[in-house]
């Protein structure tokens, strides 16, 4: 019985380790671990209008190049943002033309895998 639940166990776990290895192969994990070598940086987005404002968000668990492309890319799917990310300091700083809600940008980052701190206008 003992034998089943350790078996158990470690099929569970290898599963896990297997799908994220996967996930981390396929580029889908928020990162890549590798320092982004090679790695070409995010478009530059445009904004259609002029800016007529920016917000600062202060961003936990970017780790290398390929987190502030995976950032970059998240808060530039937004209409009217644009995005320009900082790993040394660890945030973005978003231009706007029109109003873009804070709940917006916090979920964009979220969904990329890392976590907002703060946000400021």
């Amino acid at each position: 019985m003992v034998d089943a639940v350790i078996l158990a166990l470690v099929a569970a776990l290898m599963f896990f380790a297997v799908r994220g290895a996967i996930k981390h192969f396929r580029g889908e994990s928020p990162c890549c671990g590798g320092g982004g070598s090679g790695l070409a940086p995010a478009a530059e987005k445009r904004l259609e209008n002029h800016a007529i404002g920016k917000k600062t968000v202060k961003i936990s668990g970017m780790h290398c190049d390929h987190c502030v492309r995976s950032v970059t890319e998240a808060i530039n799917k937004i209409d009217g943002a644009s995005a320009k990310v900082s790993l040394k300091n660890e945030i973005a700083v978003v231009s706007y033309d029109r109003p873009v809600p804070d709940e917006a940008i916090r979920r964009a980052v979220e969904e990329a895998g890392f976590e907002v701190v703060s946000i400021k206008a």
